[in-house]
């Protein structure tokens, strides 16, 4: 069980443009290609910077400076590795603040664009395909769970768990891994357990040692 990759939801052949390109060209590649940004590149393929339809914006205000994709653009780019997961990805968007980054290889030049609307795609993957990957890889590989034990169903990204655990502490093990399968917006919990081992072998779930209270006297 895995993320899916920035690899496996990029866009290859990223629209890009040159230092010295002009700010009515830069407007009509982001109006040609429906895109927010294009990544600036240097001869050798590797991103300085990008041009976002608020650095063209703010240029148009402001009225200053050469009209450039090199004066206009952000920089340093801040970009995504193809072997991210998308959930990597997701969270440098966020922290950042872009909606969109270059995807370098290991020598730095580009070699796709990731944006939120590729991220957005792995919430509309087909019910069928996150419920056969939390039985396959969740439950039966992972967990080691007979598929007869749980019944899983998928409704809009919404997972429901019923049936019986061997263990009570797989319980919320058993949430927690289907909660982070691509694709699942909330999962609903009504599983049971035949054993409850919250103290077992003298050792607590987390590991520390249980000791009898002392005998009185």
């Amino acid at each position: 069980m895995r993320h899916r990759r920035v690899a496996d939801l990029m866009t290859p052949n990223a629209v890009t443009v040159q230092r010295g390109t002009q700010f009515r060209e830069i407007a009509r590649l982001l109006d040609e290609y429906d895109i927010t940004a294009v990544a600036v590149v240097d001869d050798d393929g590797r991103p300085v910077g990008v041009v976002s339809e608020a650095d063209l914006l703010r240029r148009q205000l402001s009225k200053a400076g050469a009209a450039t994709a090199g004066a206009i653009m952000t920089s340093p780019a801040v970009v995504a590795r193809p072997e991210w997961s998308v959930v990597e990805a997701a969270r440098t968007m966020e922290e950042r603040r872009v909606k969109r980054l270059p995807v370098v290889d290991d020598a730095d030049r580009l070699i796709g664009v990731i944006s939120r609307s590729d991220l957005v795609q792995l919430f509309l993957r087909r019910d069928r395909a996150i419920q056969e990957e939390i039985l396959e890889e969740v439950l039966t590989r992972t967990l080691g769970v007979a598929p007869s034990a749980v019944t899983v169903d998928v409704t809009d990204g919404t997972v429901t768990l019923t049936g019986t655990l061997e263990r009570k502490s797989l319980v919320p093990i058993a949430v927690r891994l289907c909660e982070s399968v691509d694709g699942v917006i909330e999962v609903i919990d009504r599983l049971t357990f035949d054993r409850d081992d919250a103290a077992r072998d003298g050792r607590a779930p987390d590991g520390t040692t249980v000791r009898p209270a002392p005998e009185p006297g």
